[in-house]
Order: C-alpha cells, then structure tokens, then sequence
C-alpha cells in the first residue's frame, strides 16, 4: 500500500444496507470514509465520526480498502468508472468490495479490468437486511484472491456475522448470492399466494399468520413479509423491482446452460405483473395486490 492505513475504509452508498454497515465500521474502531449520490446522507453520518465525500474517487484516494453498496452492476460501474469514479483514484494494492447482486460473468470480468489497474477485488454480495446490518451479522458470499482478503479481512468481520469464502477467484460469491435470490423470490411469492388464498376464502389474515408461523408450512420470507400485509404498510425495505431485477439475473444466470427454473420463471412473472400495475416501488410484498378478488387488510393507522 502507498501510505494509506489499513483501518481506513471507504464505504459508498448508504440505503439501507450500506448505512448499517457503515455504522458497523465505525463501531469496529475503522476510520470510515462515506459517499452517496444523496450528499446529505453522507454528510449526516459523518456528524457521528467519520469523513463525508462528494464523490467515489475523494473517497477512494484515502482508503484502502472501498466498499460499494449500491443496487446493480450499472450503479457499480458508475462508482468505479463514470464521473469522479473510484477506480482512478485507487491505490495499487487497495481492494474493491463488491457488494451489490449482479451476474457472475460481470463480476468475473469486473475482477480483470481491476487487475489490469493494480486493485485487487473481492466479489462480496450481501443478505440479511437493514436490521442485521445495524447488529454487524449482515451475510457476506465472498470469493477473491488471498491477497484481498488480506488486505479487507477486519472490516469483513466487522460488518458481518457470516463471512463465506467461497473461492479464490471471482464469480462464486455472486452464483451463490443469485442463487438465495431464487429462494428468496419464489418464497415471498409463494407467500403472497398463500395469504391472498386465505383471506379470499375468508379465514381471518391474523389468525392466518399465527397459525402458519407455528406451522410446516411457514418460512423466514412468509413470516418477515406477511406483518407487511397485515399492517397495510408497504414502505420499501426491498422493493418490488428488485426481485423484477434478481429474478431476471437467476433466470439469465439459467439460460446459459439452458436449465429449466419453473419456479422462478412464475414467480417473476408474478412481480413483473405487480410491477407494471404500478407497485414497482413498494415493498416487494406487494406482490400480494396482483390477485383479483381478495379485501386486503386496510392499514390500523386510518
């Protein structure tokens, strides 16, 4: 490294996950280093210790390592190549966390054009949501050269509970991670048709929910998404759109080899058509609002 301590981290986009994170980071003893599209987030966080920046490449000229949290690989490129981009900025020997969900191919070839640059990179998808994110105990899928994790080893385990290593070269972290989207999809899915079901044949949502959380049937999906249902409160923690997009990467990561995923081609079906009727941006469990017929609950606040 050039004279860049290895506790400095750089954390870009703070939504939901990634603010969580960050705080993790800061909680673990990193200098945290902070920069989203929206400059007041990263200024309101950095009121609590820590550096705020305008743009991935003031940022990057600090730290050594640089996490990106953002939704896609469009978002990603743009953080790394586009206008003020991290990648011009990066030291030789600094590591680029990838943590968003993209196809494995990309992050394959992402791996190689930051090599050519002298950036070492670790493939890094994420789950368990703003909750975990605040404790540290996220999940992280990883792949990548020992020589990053070397370099990213601390602030891993200071944002996470789980760190997988699941290879020494890009693409497995991000099979892997595609692969629990497929689940996670089909499993919100799955239980949105299941409440339309009951509540169409009119047994009582609640006692729905009781029943079915202390049942076989119940799943992580069915119980965290269904309180949604029930409150009528469809702010987006996870939106419909992102399982538009996640299920579109399961089904091209599929294509490839033509292997047939029935499951996950209905259940995207299901959110596309969710979707399009004007729900892209609420919360993925809206999903529930494409059956005819059914009298959702009304939110307990009106």
């Amino acid at each position: 490294m050039e004279n860049v301590p290895k506790k400095t981290i750089g954390l870009i986009g703070l939504g939901a996950m990634g603010r969580g994170m960050a705080e993790s980071l800061r909680r673990g003893g990193h200098e945290v280093h902070v920069c989203d599209v929206r400059h007041e987030a990263a200024k309101s966080f950095a009121q609590g210790g820590g550096v705020a920046h305008e743009t991935p490449a003031q940022l990057a000229a600090q730290c050594a390592v640089v996490i990106s949290v953002v939704v896609n690989a469009d978002q990603t490129e743009q953080v790394l190549f586009g206008e003020g981009g991290a990648a011009q900025a990066m030291k030789k020997g600094s590591v680029f966390v990838m943590c968003s969900t993209v196809t494995p191919t990309w992050s394959v070839n992402l791996e190689q054009r930051l090599a050519e640059m002298g950036i070492l990179y670790l493939d890094a998808p994420i789950s368990g949501g703003a909750a975990k994110a605040n404790q540290g105990q996220i999940t992280m899928m990883t792949a990548g050269s020992p020589k990053a994790y070397e370099v990213c080893n601390d602030a891993l385990d200071a944002m996470a509970g789980k760190v997988y290593r699941l290879g020494d070269k890009a693409g497995a972290g991000s099979k892997v991670k595609v692969i629990n989207q497929l689940l996670a999809g089909v499993h919100i899915a799955a239980a949105a048709e299941a409440m339309a079901l009951g509540i169409r044949e009119g047994v009582d949502p609640e006692s729905l929910y009781e029943v079915i959380t202390h049942s076989a049937g119940n799943s992580w999906m069915f119980e965290n998404r269904m309180p949604h249902v029930l409150a009528s409160d469809y702010t987006p923690l996870s939106a419909v759109d992102i399982f538009v997009k996640d299920l579109g990467l399961v089904l091209d990561m599929a294509r490839t080899t033509k292997f047939p995923l029935p499951l996950s081609s209905t259940a995207h079906q299901m959110f596309m058509q969710a979707s399009s009727a004007g729900y892209a941006k609420e919360d993925d469990s809206a999903v529930i609002k494409i059956f005819p017929g059914i009298d959702l609950p009304k939110s307990k606040s009106k």
